[in-house]
C-alpha cells in the first residue's frame, strides 16, 4: 500500500459498554490530536457527547435518543460534521477480545463474522464495537478499517498462568485466562523504555492500570507475565461496578437463596458491585475519598480497593522473583496521591520507599532516590496506541511513534 501523505489522519474508536472515547490521530505530528472526546450515558439517558480539538477549544452536547444501537450512528453523524473529518484516511478499533488474534490486523467481513461469534465471550463490549465497525464500513466502505485486540499483549503469558482449574475439555473451547487492558499495557512499556530506557522497561516490571476497570501485569522481557483479569474483565482487582475475584460457590448460593438467574447474577457481578456495591453510595473514588472521613461504608470501600491491589502487588513481585519498577496508570492511578500511597505503604520489604512530596505532586516519579523499586506515574493513552498500530499495519506514516 502506498503510504499516506503527512496530513492523513487516523480516526481511533474505543467502545465500551456505556460509552465510546473517540480520537483523530495526525500521521507524523508530535502535537495534540486534532480531536478527542468521549460519548456518554449510552443506554441509560440520552448520551452525551463530550469533545477538545487541538486548539484547546472544547464543547460538549447530545446524541440521539439513549438507545444503544442510536448512539454509534449519532457519533458517526456528528464526526462527519466536524472539518477534522475531511482528512479522515483510516480507523482504528479497540476490540476487547480477540482469542487467537495477537497482532492488530485489517477488518475484513471474515473478522466481522469471527467477533460474531465472540459475542458470548464479552457480552458487554464487543457488541458495540461490532456495531460501530459494520455501520463505518457501511457509510464509508473505502475508509480501512484495524482491529486492535485487548488480550493480545498477555499471549506471552506461559501456559500456568492461562490455565484455569476446570475440566480440561472446556480448555478446547478457549476457556483460559485471557487478561485485557494489553492496549493499555502496550503503551505503559513502550513510554517506559523511552523515560527510563530499554534496560528498564526490560526488567521486573509491575504495571497498575487503575480505572473504573482495574487490572495488573506482571512484566518481565517486556511481555505479560500474568495479569489479574481472566476469561472475563471482571475478574482480578475491585472495581468501580466490577466485583473482581468471587468465590464461585456464590453463583449456587444465590440461585439457591435468591432465585438469581445467571444474567442477573452477571448484571451484579458488572454492573452492581465494587466499589459502589460496598459502598452502597458510588463507583467514583474521588466521592469516596471525600466522604471517607463521616461514611464507614465509603471508607470500607477505599480500604477493601488499597488492600487487593496490595496483596496483587505482592504476588506479582514473587511471580516475577523480585520487582525492579511499579508503574501506576488509569485515571485513579495518576491521579489519586491517596490511594498510591495507601498501595504502596507497607511494601518497604519489597524494596518500595514513596516520597511524600512527589506523590502528593503527581511527579513522574514517586520513589525516592534511596528506593530499590521504581515507581513512577505514566499517563495511558490507548487511542494513541491503537493509532500507532493503525499507522504500522496500513503503513500509513514512517515514524510511528510521533502520534
Amino acid at each position: 500500500m502506498t503510504p499516506a501523505p503527512l496530513s492523513a489522519r487516523v480516526l481511533v474508536l474505543n467502545g465500551g459498554s456505556s460509552t465510546i472515547k473517540f480520537a483523530i490521530h495526525e500521521v507524523g505530528s508530535a502535537t495534540a490530536a486534532p480531536l478527542t472526546g468521549m460519548v456518554d450515558r449510552i443506554g441509560s439517558g440520552r448520551p452525551t457527547v463530550t469533545w477538545r480539538d487541538g486548539a484547546g477549544h472544547a464543547g460538549d452536547g447530545r446524541l440521539g435518543d439513549g438507545r444503544v444501537e442510536s448512539a454509534a450512528g449519532s457519533l458517526i453523524d456528528w464526526l462527519e460534521a466536524r472539518q477534522e473529518w475531511a482528512s479522515v484516511s483510516a480507523i482504528g478499533h479497540r476490540v476487547v477480545h480477540g482469542m487467537s488474534h495477537i497482532h492488530p490486523e485489517p477488518i475484513t467481513g471474515e473478522l466481522v463474522d469471527e467477533l460474531h461469534r465472540l459475542v458470548s465471550y464479552a457480552p458487554d463490549h464487543l457488541p458495540g464495537a461490532i456495531e460501530l465497525i459494520e455501520l463505518l464500513h457501511a457509510r464509508h466502505p473505502q475508509l480501512p478499517q484495524v482491529a486492535c485486540f485487548d488480550t493480545a499483549f498477555h499471549a506471552s503469558m506461559p501456559r500456568v498462568a492461562m490455565t484455569l482449574p476446570i475440566p480440561r475439555r472446556y480448555q478446547e473451547r478457549g476457556v483460559r485466562r485471557y487478561g485485557f487492558h494489553g492496549i493499555s499495557f502496550s503503551y505503559l512499556i513502550e513510554e517506559l523504555a523511552r523515560l527510563a530506557g530499554t534496560d528498564a522497561a526490560s526488567r521486573r516490571v509491575i504495571l497498575a492500570h487503575l480505572g473504573s476497570g482495574a487490572s495488573m501485569a506482571a512484566v518481565h522481557g517486556g511481555k505479560s507475565v500474568d495479569t489479574s483479569m481472566g476469561f472475563t474483565p471482571a475478574a482480578g482487582l475491585v472495581m468501580s461496578t466490577r466485583t473482581g475475584d468471587l468465590d464461585p460457590g456464590l453463583v449456587s448460593f444465590l440461585g439457591l437463596t435468591e432465585h438469581m438467574t445467571t444474567q442477573q447474577f452477571r448484571e451484579m457481578v458488572n454492573h452492581e458491585s465494587g466499589l459502589l456495591g460496598v459502598s452502597g453510595r458510588s463507583a467514583d473514588m474521588r466521592e469516596l475519598l471525600a466522604r471517607e472521613a463521616d461514611d464507614v461504608a465509603a471508607a470500607e470501600a477505599v480500604a477493601l480497593f488499597c488492600y487487593q491491589a496490595k496483596k496483587w502487588v505482592g504476588a506479582y513481585a514473587a511471580a516475577l522473583g523480585g520487582l525492579d519498577t511499579l508503574v501506576f496508570s488509569a485515571g485513579i492511578g495518576e491521579r489519586s496521591a491517596p490511594i498510591r500511597a495507601r498501595i504502596c505503604a507497607g511494601l518497604g520489604f519489597l524494596g518500595i520507599d514513596l516520597d511524600e512530596i512527589r506523590n502528593v505532586a503527581h511527579a513522574a516519579v514517586i520513589s525516592t532516590d534511596a528506593s530499590r523499586v521504581a515507581v513512577r506515574v505514566i499517563p495511558t493513552n490507548e487511542e494513541q496506541m491503537i493509532a500507532r498500530a493503525v499507522f504500522r499495519v496500513l503503513r500509513l506514516g514512517t515514524d510511528t511513534t510521533e502520534t
